[in-house]
């Protein structure tokens, strides 16, 4: 099968295994695992966050950020189409009692910055929750992979300090952004108080997400994490796959980013689909199928080997990651032109 469903099927590199077979080891609940070590100083140096944290997931490290950032009552302001509010099962309110105050989310992933500016002010009110965090994503999971420019970035954060109000990103594929952008990380992330970014998604590590910040707000996230269920033992077998996704596999991204432009380009003048080239700006290909319901169309297209996934409604998602390459793509266009063959 030709996995296209999402870039988290990916398999670690013979060089991760090797890493994780020989990592140093301890316990790093008590601070004492040298690999998970030294992947958190890595990480936190790379962008430009005084400590960060290893945690199992992107949605344990989202949540302990807006449970580390925010008090129970206030508001989580978020993009209606976001991560966070859309797949990470409430945990910011049911867990933590913050309420999802959600914004429209453009077709580019943004935020109008006129919604978030009203939206972030405190009014000295006892009937209104007042804002306790502001979040944006990057690149933009359900706007198929889009990123959020600079300049973008540098406008939200300023509005989100003029507001005393910390921003938080959702960097789950923050390397992406950046290799799309040509910039390093650290440039998107300055305009961030807290940024968590995925090990097990393109960089191709098989568990794993980081969440970064100053100092003193990953000593709350760590509170955060154990109460989670999420403080581990000799994580370092974890760490030491993310120390190679972090060395070796994040110019590698590019080739993805090159595969999907190439899957856009064969997919969009076939009859029975419509694509939007200019929004497949990373790894990821989103499409609408109008010559069958999408169920179908993924079932026959199952059954000529290869995987995409249901957005919802009509569209469909495809994603390149470490393991497809140029000849998976061929074979995928072809998959697809066969399938919508009259």
């Amino acid at each position: 099968m030709i996995d296209l469903r999402s870039d988290t099927v990916t398999l670690p590199s013979p060089a991760m295994r090797a890493a994780m077979n020989d990592a140093e080891l301890g316990d790093d609940v008590y601070g004492e695992d040298p690999t998970v070590n030294r992947l958190e100083t890595l990480a936190a140096e790379m962008v430009g966050k005084e400590a960060a944290m290893l945690v199992p997931s992107g949605t344990m490290g989202n949540l302990a950020a807006l449970l580390a950032h925010a008090q129970r009552g206030q508001r989580v302001i978020c993009g209606d189409e976001s991560h966070i509010y859309y797949y990470e099962a409430g945990g910011a309110s049911a867990l933590g009692g913050l309420i999802y105050h959600t914004l429209p989310t453009a077709h580019d992933g943004s935020l109008p910055l006129d919604a978030v500016q009203k939206a972030l002010v405190t009014l000295n009110d006892p009937h209104r929750a007042p804002p306790g965090v502001f979040c944006l994503e990057n690149t933009h999971n359900r706007c198929g992979g889009t990123v959020l420019p600079v300049r973008y970035m540098e406008a939200a954060y300023q509005a989100a300090h003029a507001a005393e109000v910390p921003l938080h990103l959702d960097g789950a594929r923050i390397f992406n952004a950046a290799i799309a952008l040509d910039v390093e990380v650290r440039t998107l992330t300055r305009y961030t108080d807290s940024v968590q970014f995925c090990l097990s998604k393109g960089l191709a590590a098989p568990v794993g997400s980081v969440l970064a910040g100053t100092t003193s707000f990953i000593s709350k996230a760590r509170r955060v994490r154990k109460m989670l269920g999420g403080g581990m033992r000799q994580a370092g077998v974890i760490a030491a796959a993310g120390l190679v996704a972090l060395t070796e596999m994040v110019d590698r991204l590019a080739e993805d980013h090159a595969n999907a432009r190439m899957l856009a380009e064969g997919l969009a003048d076939l009859p029975g689909l419509t694509l939007d080239r200019g929004l497949v700006q990373t790894a990821i290909v989103r499409f609408e199928v109008t010559a069958m319901d999408a169920s179908t169309f993924l079932n026959k297209l199952r059954s000529h080997g290869v995987l995409m996934i249901s957005m919802g409604g009509t569209t469909i998602r495809a994603v390149t990651h470490y393991g497809i390459g140029e000849q998976d793509i061929h074979t995928a266009i072809n998959a697809v032109r066969a399938v919508l063959k009259p």
